[in-house]
C-alpha cells in the first residue's frame, strides 16, 4: 500500500510531532491541511493567522492547503475539499495529531471514510501517557511557544512560555491535560529538525478570542537558523 498521506495541520506540537512520526516511519507527507472557519477568519482551534502556517510549510518544504469552511457546514465541506486533495496529490490517507479522545478519532475516521481515504493516528495512545508524550516533545529538537490559553483553566502568565522542562515541572501542578488535549493551550512551533528556517516571531500583544486569550505577533518572517 502506497504510505502517502496528507497531514491535518494546526502548526501546533501536536501536528508537528505527528509529522516527525510519520517521516520517521516511511511516509510521504504530500501536504498539511488547516482549516478556516469564515466566522473566525483563522485556523480553527488554535485561532492563528494563514501567513504564519503558510510560513511553517515554506520552511517545511510541505504545500499547504487550506479548507474555507463555516461552523455549520464543517464536516461536509471537509469531505469536499478532501475528495479534491486526494484526486491532486494521489494520496491513500489522512493522518491526524490527535491523542486520545475518543470523539475526535470517530469523526476521523468517519470523514477520511467517506473521502475514501485511510484514517492514520501515528501518537494515538492512552491519556496516562499524555505526560510522557511531552516529555517526548521537548527532546525532539522542535520549539514551541504556548499562543492560546482557556480563561476557565490557565492564565495569561501561560502565555508566550516555551514547551521546555520548565514547562514540563509547571503544567505537571495544573488540573490539565499536560499536552492540552481539551484545548486547555495551544501552541505555535517555530523551528526543528525538519525546519529548514526557523520562524522569527516578533511584536507579541495579548488579544481577547472569544473565550481565550491568544498571543498574536504583529511581525513574523523566515530567519536563518
Amino acid at each position: 500500500m502506497s504510505k502517502k498521506v496528507v497531514l491535518s495541520w494546526s502548526g501546533g506540537k501536536d501536528s508537528c510531532l505527528a509529522l516527525d512520526v510519520l517521516v520517521k516511519q516511511g511516509y510521504e507527507v504530500a501536504c498539511l491541511l488547516t482549516t478556516v472557519p469564515q466566522e473566525i477568519g483563522r485556523t480553527f482551534g488554535h485561532g492563528e493567522k494563514k501567513e504564519l502556517i503558510q510560513l511553517q510549510a515554506k520552511s517545511l518544504s510541505i504545500p499547504a492547503e487550506f479548507i474555507y469552511c463555516t461552523f455549520e457546514d464543517y464536516s461536509e465541506r471537509f469531505v469536499s475539499d478532501l475528495r479534491k486533495i486526494k484526486d491532486t496529490y494521489g494520496i491513500t490517507g489522512i493522518a491526524y495529531g490527535d491523542l486520545y479522545l475518543g470523539g475526535h478519532r470517530e469523526w476521523g475516521e468517519k470523514t477520511a471514510a467517506e473521502a475514501g481515504l485511510d484514517a492514520v493516528y501515528p501518537l494515538w495512545m492512552e491519556e496516562k501517557d499524555s505526560l510522557k508524550a511531552l516529555k517526548a516533545f521537548v527532546v525532539s529538537g522542535y520549539k514551541a511557544k504556548v499562543i492560546r490559553v482557556r480563561e476557565e483553566v490557565l492564565d495569561n502568565s501561560w502565555l508566550g512560555k516555551e514547551l521546555d522542562y520548565d514547562f514540563v515541572s509547571k503544567i505537571e501542578d495544573e488540573p490539565v491535560c499536560p499536552m492540552g488535549e481539551s484545548g486547555e493551550y495551544h501552541t505555535f512551533v517555530y523551528d526543528g529538525p525538519l525546519f529548514s528556517n526557523r520562524i522569527q516571531l516578533d511584536s507579541p500583544e495579548v488579544i481577547q478570542l472569544e473565550t481565550t486569550k491568544k498571543l498574536e505577533f504583529g511581525e513574523f518572517r523566515l530567519a536563518v537558523k
